[in-house]
């Protein structure tokens, strides 16, 4: 069996990869919020999965607006990075494991999850920031591979908070009849509260935002009574992002163990947030 050993929610926020980008992590602008990354930086360096689960959406660059599902999955031996519109970003391309991929799809249908499945597909910001919050200096490839899974948290109506937890919940019992891999990293990512468009743009709330960073390790039943009305209302439009975050922690133990947390306001507009969570620590 394959093992989670741990889970990270990171926002996605494409402007931070352009700070890597055109290295200007040290600037003052930028300077706290990677400052709060080293701590989970660090103790991930020491810890790198055989395979790691990135959750997240696309933005339109990967997959057109005509056609969004609502749970997706890349069975890809490899996944190139989009052009947003800007070039392409200098990281490295993705490469998949099509074993665990297949594995996840057949169990997850069995499991009542009907998932879109892409055999080629391009990944956008929401895909590479996470990956260089946790590995900032990739070289040539990343640390592992890596398996892509899609929410739709764009069009209206979005999957439920606890249809993504329950979600993740089926992706841990894959996991635990997987035997290509001994250990798992998954990664839940978008958020957190922001709004960029219509009359609230600019929208941040961070009691929310600190609620939402206790909640998902010690109480994610919390998180998933809440409608996706109330994630517009109380972390904006694109804050309802935070529901992938769910799809991570359900497919961890009832327990786990915060390793380390971070907050900044703003990153373009936008409520940046990280939380690491250890799953090796409590049954």
């Amino acid at each position: 069996m394959s093992e989670v050993i741990w889970g990270l929610g990171t926002s996605h926020v494409p402007s931070i990869g352009a700070a890597m980008d055109r290295d200007l992590t040290a600037d003052p602008r930028w300077a706290p919020l990677f400052d709060g990354y080293a701590p989970a930086r660090a103790w991930l360096a020491e810890r790198t999965p055989d395979v790691a689960i990135l959750i997240y959406n696309d933005h339109a660059n990967g997959v057109d607006l005509d056609i969004v599902p609502t749970f997706a999955i890349g069975t890809a031996e490899e996944y190139r990075v989009a052009d947003e519109g800007y070039g392409r970003r200098a990281v490295p391309d993705v490469v998949g494991d099509p074993d665990l991929s297949f594995h996840l799809l057949e169990h997850l249908v069995d499991d009542g999850f009907d998932l879109t499945v892409f055999a080629e597909l391009d990944v956008d910001h929401g895909f590479t920031v996470p990956l260089s919050v946790w590995t900032p200096d990739p070289g040539d490839a990343w640390p592992c591979p890596v398996v892509p899974i899609m929410v739709n948290v764009i069009r209206y109506p979005q999957p439920t908070a606890a249809r993504c937890y329950a979600l993740g919940q089926a992706i841990g019992r894959a996991l635990a009849s997987y035997d290509g891999a001994r250990t798992v990293g998954i990664l839940g990512t978008g958020g957190m509260s922001h709004q960029l468009a219509g009359a609230r743009a600019g929208f941040v709330n961070p009691g929310f935002d600190h609620m939402f960073l206790e909640a998902i390790a010690d109480d994610p039943q919390k998180l998933t009574a809440l409608h996706r009305d109330e994630y517009i209302r109380l972390a904006g439009s694109e804050g309802i992002e935070l529901i992938m975050w769910l799809v991570m922690r359900g497919a961890m133990n009832t327990r786990v163990r915060t390793v380390h947390t971070a907050y900044h306001v703003p990153a373009s507009n936008t409520a940046a947030g990280l939380a690491l969570l250890d799953n090796r620590s409590a049954p």
